[in-house]
């Protein structure tokens, strides 16, 4: 049996901080503090070399329960399809109208974050409605 017990997730992204401040929306994500000697984190990469500054950033649960997000800045842009990606689980337990209703509003929320709402996945007979969206930078995500 593993003793692996928390986890991150790490998105290859061109704006680390940009899109790590998106997520902190969705989720209610917290940005950390600065780094020990620093009263912002605009002081922080000031002290970087040039090619280090605003490299990565990163986001967690104000709870503890959830993973911790970590952004990571990569010189190629995105080209193919996400292979993993975040559902965001605001209908749980809701079926049909109400259930979209609640999927509209969060979309609408998000879209004035900057997200793209790309599709809806209509109810069959083994899974109910979501929604198939992008964040800022253009990583898949559902609202489920």
């Amino acid at each position: 049996m593993s003793s692996i017990k928390k986890f991150q997730v790490t998105f290859d992204c061109a704006e680390p901080e940009r899109v790590a401040r998106f997520w902190c929306e969705v989720l209610g994500y917290v940005a950390p503090p600065p780094p020990e000697g620093f009263a912002t984190w605009d002081g922080y990469n000031e002290s970087l070399a040039p090619e280090n500054r605003g490299s990565w950033f990163a986001c967690s649960d104000p709870t503890g329960v959830g993973p911790r997000l970590f952004f990571q800045r990569v010189p190629e842009g995105k080209a193919v399809k996400n292979r993993v990606h975040l559902d965001v689980r605001v209908g749980t337990g809701l079926v049909g109208e109400e259930r979209l209703a609640v999927l509209e509003a969060e979309c609408a929320r998000l879209v004035a974050l900057g997200a793209v709402r790309l599709r809806l996945l209509a109810a069959d007979e083994e899974n109910e409605a979501c929604l198939v969206m992008q964040d800022v930078e253009g990583n898949e995500f559902c609202l489920d």
